[in-house]
């Protein structure tokens, strides 16, 4: 177990609105503040999906680029994950951004249902989701919906698409598909360490699951947490979060709780195998 875990904050997601919560941030100054508020709370790590005007979800370079540019002068160190999610945006578009070099960017390995929705993530797609990851030298983060998730990641590295120490995370509680249920984490634990001994991992809860996943992950070592309004707009059943620095100072209070510490961005970067900033 490393004494120090990766507080990972996901500031806006492709779903939550300002109608919803409104310190969702949604332009891309917004999305800096918030971050670094994040930041000065605590997080190391920030996963974005940017938006348009009408604030559905983006697939611009120049607003990735410019979010990229920001954490960088405001955040020093902080590792700025790219999505490369596709609720709401173009097939085709979803790597656009890789070329800006970002330290990682998400991969989901595999389609999976969602509420109303089925998460389209073909072989052909994800192979060149990959490829490009690997020629802009951009950690991925897989996203595990699915067991068979975690068997997409091997086929990629088996293939010379990817390192053997990805960074993996299991989402659990999206609705239709992987239930956040304490056992299944374990299986998917002991799955991940057979066929990808070498990787990193975390664990994200959505919703009303988010601390009780957070409690879950700690527990068992995990390198990294997930905490932000894009996963969990509430704090309890009764109150909204203020932002996303409240969700990520109460990242660190359940890293207190477990024993341990805050990683900063050089450790997290190191933790990772990440180059320094």
């Amino acid at each position: 177990m490393a004494e120090s875990c990766v507080i990972s904050v996901a500031i806006t997601g492709s779903v939550p609105r300002k109608k919803d919560n409104p310190a969702v941030p949604i332009t891309v100054a917004e999305q800096v503040e918030s971050t670094h508020a994040a930041f000065e709370a605590g997080a190391a790590l920030v996963h974005v999906h940017v938006r348009n005007d009408d604030e559905t979800p983006s697939s611009d370079p120049e607003k990735f680029g410019r979010f990229r540019d920001g954490v960088r002068q405001h955040c020093p160190g902080m590792i700025v994950q790219f999505s490369t999610g596709g609720r709401g945006r173009d097939q085709a578009a979803r790597g656009n951004a890789l070329e800006l070099r970002p330290d990682m960017a998400s991969l989901s390995t595999g389609s999976v249902n969602f509420p109303t929705i089925v998460y389209e993530n073909s072989p052909a797609l994800v192979t060149d989701l990959a490829t490009k990851m690997q020629r802009f030298s951009v950690l991925p983060e897989i996203e595990v919906f699915d067991l068979s998730h975690l068997h997409g990641a091997r086929r990629l590295i088996d293939a010379g698409l990817m390192n053997e120490r990805p960074h993996v995370q299991f989402v659990m509680g999206v609705k239709n598909a992987m239930p956040a249920e304490e056992h299944l984490l374990d299986i998917l634990l002991t799955e991940m360490r057979r066929v990808l001994p070498h990787a990193t991992w975390t664990g994200a809860g959505i919703g009303r699951f988010q601390a009780v996943v957070m409690d879950w992950v700690l527990a068992r070592g995990a390198h990294g947490v997930r905490t932000g309004l894009e996963d969990n707009i509430r704090v309890g059943k009764d109150r909204l979060a203020a932002s996303n620095a409240e969700l990520a100072s109460l990242a660190t209070e359940a890293l207190a709780k477990h024993g341990r510490t805050v990683a900063t961005p050089a450790q997290a970067r190191a933790m990772l195998g990440l180059a320094a900033a």
